[in-house]
């Protein structure tokens, strides 16, 4: 069992600079590669970002590409998202997820097995 704790969501005006922060529970993170989501209102959930178990291979969605940037510190149990130049369109709840199967990372929910509570972002114009 992982559980996962985000935080580091606020609110930010157009063109502005977040991170946040997933915590894991301890001496969990190594074993699972990770992915950060997002939803936002009346949408589904989508991929925001993913990372592979040893950090070395990332992954984005084209909507973030070269704004966003994920990383991870499996030392200290925590991945994270650096998200600069930021748009409205960005506001949702973001969600980061752990899955566990062979695969090196993903974008697709199915393949998580397990969720944060989620921190919200609203970018305000």
């Amino acid at each position: 069992q992982v559980q996962l704790v985000e935080s580091g969501g606020r609110l930010v005006q157009a063109g502005g600079s977040l991170r946040l922060s997933c915590v894991a529970s301890e001496g969990a993170l190594s074993s699972v590669f990770m992915g950060w989501f997002r939803q936002a209102p009346g949408k589904e959930r989508e991929f925001v970002a993913g990372i592979s178990r040893n950090g070395e291979t990332t992954y984005y969605a084209n909507s973030v590409a070269g704004r966003f940037a994920i990383s991870r510190d499996n030392a200290k149990n925590t991945v994270r998202l650096q998200m600069n130049s930021l748009k409205p369109e960005d506001t949702a709840v973001y969600y980061c997820a752990a899955g566990s199967n062979q695969i090196s990372y993903s974008s697709h929910p199915s393949e998580y097995d397990y969720w944060g509570q989620g921190t919200q972002v609203t970018v305000s114009s």
